[in-house]
């Protein structure tokens, strides 16, 4: 395939390049940066997951388009901009994505910012009254405690018995407990706790685009053609209707086989009435051809290829003896058949008389019927399906044409020219062996 088809299949890859660069263009560069905001202290995975919901939230969004105030730009398109994902450590990742690294960074920033303030909020506004003020008056009842304690330290016997100084002892003990205890009731002030999320500095401008890239676009369209072209050739092939074996083709015909015929295997050969765009394009791309079908096998040289000629011509004269003139129909687009047919025109001498008729096998065409004698349908070897086959063999029968006969026509790699001598005649039965074991009949 890569072989046969390269110049189609480098036609497409490049054709795919250049739809990934058009749509690099359709979609302008995309830059992406995160800002970090850490969760002091111990959390659960599923209040993490629920604060980096919260960090990507409508309300968000909504706050953070109003403190930007980027022109055509709200909080619904901001959504599909913004990501946030709990990472370890309890941080929350927001990543910001805009069409330039300063927006970018700006929007990371702005998101992380409007998320601390808004769980700060979300804090306050839920706050439990009867919390806030429990705590504040165990402080009094701490401070009213820690008084009466230092006044009872005071009024005991400074040191006269050693129960006063136990007394003390304890005493002092008991305050400093106390006052620890205020200090960590302070600390764990339910107020504070919106102001737990903190920012860990500013997102770092991205220096490099986003995924996809345009490299990215423009190699993934290549690969994209390729495949489908790849795929596209053994969907095909595996599909094919075109008729290889001798007997489906004369059935299609409805016809007999008069032999088959070789014809030198040329790159590039050109042939009659092949100057239209379509056939000069279809050359170009080299798609003139089956890619699927056996290398040429090798044969003789010229003067062993003109014997099978010779023999077909001889077959046909004793088909038809009376024949004065034949048809040989050719599809247009069938290389080795329309060069066979002209030198079966070459190789006949006149007799009979034949002339090439060239007809689309998708929509085939034939001259009504002169003096012709009959029809021989000249086809290169699995080149037709049974559907255009049968097309052939009714334009023919439209035309007041009977098909005589059927010529295959293969492709083969001859041997340089060899000097006449006995050698060529002692040649001749193994040439007619094969002949007869292609399926000709006289």
């Amino acid at each position: 395939m890569f072989r046969r088809r390269g110049r189609l299949l480098a036609s497409l890859v490049v054709l795919g390049a250049l739809a990934g660069f058009g749509a690099s263009l359709v979609f302008p560069p995309r830059y992406t940066t995160s800002a970090s905001v850490l969760l002091p202290g111990a959390w659960e995975e599923r209040v993490l997951l629920t604060q980096a919901e919260i960090a990507t939230s409508t309300v968000v969004t909504d706050r953070t388009a109003a403190a930007l105030r980027w022109g055509g730009v709200d909080g619904e398109e901001l959504r599909e901009r913004v990501r946030a994902e709990a990472t370890d450590g309890n941080i929350i990742k927001i990543s910001g994505t805009a069409e330039s690294p300063e927006r970018a960074q700006r929007l990371a920033d702005e998101s992380a910012r409007q998320f601390v303030e808004f769980s700060a909020r979300v804090v306050d506004e839920t706050a439990d009254p009867s919390t806030t003020a429990g705590p504040d008056e165990l402080r009094q009842t701490v401070l009213t405690t820690s008084r009466r304690i230092t006044e009872l330290a005071d009024s005991a016997d400074p040191g006269r018995t050693v129960e006063s100084v136990q007394t003390r002892t304890e005493l002092a003990k008991l305050r400093t407990t106390l006052q620890e205890a205020l200090g960590k009731l302070s600390q764990t002030d339910p107020s504070a706790a919106g102001s737990r999320l903190v920012v860990m500095g500013p997102a770092a401008e991205p220096t490099g685009e986003a995924p996809p890239t345009r490299v990215q676009l423009v190699a993934a369209g290549a690969v994209l053609f390729l495949l489908l072209a790849v795929v596209g050739h053994l969907t095909a092939a595996r599909v094919s209707r075109r008729l290889r074996g001798e007997p489906e083709i004369a059935a299609a015909l409805r016809s007999g086989l008069l032999g088959g015929v070789d014809v030198p295997a040329e790159r590039g050969a050109r042939r009659p009435g092949d100057g239209g765009a379509r056939h000069r394009l279809r050359r170009l791309l080299g798609v003139d051809r089956p890619w699927n079908t056996p290398a040429p096998r090798r044969a003789g040289d010229e003067a062993d290829l003109g014997i099978r000629y010779r023999r077909v011509c001889a077959r046909v004269r004793d088909l038809l003896p009376g024949a004065r003139r034949l048809v040989l129909v050719v599809p247009d687009d069938d290389p080795v058949a329309l060069r066979a047919a002209a030198r079966l025109v070459a190789e006949s001498g006149g007799d009979p008389l034949l002339r090439v008729a060239e007809v689309s096998a998708e929509a085939p065409l034939v001259a009504d019927r002169d003096d012709e004698s009959g029809v021989l349908v000249v086809l290169g070897t699995g080149t037709r399906t049974a559907a255009e086959l049968a097309g052939i063999a009714e334009a023919c029968a439209d035309a007041g044409h009977d098909v005589v006969g059927i010529v295959l026509a293969d492709a083969v790699r001859t041997r340089p020219a060899r000097s006449a001598g006995p050698l060529r005649e002692a040649a001749a039965p193994a040439l007619a062996v094969g002949d007869g074991a292609r399926g000709g009949t006289r």
